[in-house]
């Protein structure tokens, strides 16, 4: 049976709530600023928790499942041409739904997940160059479902996720070895769901459900790994709260708490949007680097969703599949937070 994400991602714009299934004229807010431009849908079927990872210009995205079927095949998207090449090469490993996927020394990495059956902790390598896929070392945690993954400094990492219990122990790939190394778990709750983005080669992990739940996964943390220095010393930081809990009134308006959304960073700000908490979400949150402080923009202009993929490419960034209940989606649309609202782009 297929495993549905418990709820999502929860957000929303300025002092509003958004409604759950909203459609690009009646998911805009006032006072809040944001602009989604629709691009050429996906080439693929239809599809929700999908993977993706991004080598120099494109966008690359793998598995997932259509409402029917797990899926294996591969497509890219090139930013600048606003196109999508020819299929490539399948994924060869089982085809899955909830897996993880990044980039590492110039090739991308696809594994874990759920086909159906089994939780997964298989690990393959995408060549860009040659098309081709090569299996490597298993992942070195238990197999698992809705982990995230992200690369930094030529190295892999995966953390959190679900195998029957909700995780957050975080584990390192070193590519040149083909080997995975356990890191000091990251503090606070643990989830499954969650989103992960890269800044100046930090990562940040925050939203996300534990226990079936994400009324009470409130918690940022920021893992460096340039601090982490060997197994015993941590390199995880907490930032601020994503609900109101302090007596400041930065976060009065903060409702950002969900599972199965989207992230991208561009320039020196992050974005999360989409989700469920309770019912799916369409509503959009800027977070400041160097403020630690999150804005309401725009909500994402499409059907509000869940499982969705969210990449940037050359500094642009884009939201695409997902589903809306049982329903899966193939359009694709950036984001230009500085921009004004428009209804007809």
């Amino acid at each position: 049976m297929y495993k549905l994400k418990s709820i999502t991602l929860l957000g929303i714009l300025g002092f509003s709530i958004l409604i759950s299934s909203c459609t690009k004229t009646d998911s805009v807010t006032s006072g809040t600023s944001g602009n989604w431009v629709r691009r050429s849908d996906f080439e693929g079927v239809t599809r929700s928790e999908a993977s993706s990872f991004v080598i120099g210009t494109k966008a690359y995205i793998t598995t997932g499942y259509d409402g029917t079927n797990r899926l294996q095949d591969l497509w890219s998207y090139d930013a600048a041409g606003d196109s999508w090449g020819a299929q490539l090469a399948n994924f060869p490993g089982a085809a899955r739904n909830s897996a993880v996927a990044f980039t590492a020394a110039g090739n991308g990495y696809v594994g874990t997940g759920f086909d159906g059956v089994n939780r997964l902790k298989d690990f393959w390598q995408y060549n860009p160059a040659t098309n081709t896929w090569l299996q490597k070392a298993d992942f070195g945690g238990s197999a698992r479902q809705e982990a995230v993954g992200f690369g930094i400094i030529n190295k892999g990492y995966i953390s959190t996720g679900y195998d029957g219990n909700y995780l957050k122990d975080l584990w390192q790939y070193d590519p040149a070895a083909d080997a995975w190394t356990q890191q000091v778990s990251m503090g606070g709750t643990k989830r499954s769901g969650a989103v992960v983005f890269v800044y100046k080669n930090k990562a940040y992990i925050t939203t996300g459900a534990n226990n079936g739940s994400s009324s009470d996964v409130n918690d940022l943390w920021v893992f460096d790994p340039t601090i982490a220095t060997s197994a015993t010393i941590s390199g995880w930081i907490e930032k601020r709260r994503i609900s109101n809990v302090s007596t400041d009134t930065y976060d009065d308006a903060y409702n950002i708490v969900r599972t199965n959304a989207v992230a991208f960073v561009m320039g020196d700000f992050a974005y999360i949007t989409t989700g469920s908490n309770g019912s799916v979400l369409g509503t959009t949150w800027e977070y400041n680097f160097a403020t630690d402080v999150w804005v309401a923009k725009t909500a994402y202009e499409g059907v509000a969703r869940e499982g969705a993929i969210g990449f940037s490419v050359s500094d642009r960034g884009y939201v695409t599949t997902g589903r809306s209940s049982t329903t899966p989606f193939d359009d694709i649309r950036e984001f230009h937070p500085n921009e004004t609202y428009n209804a007809n782009d």
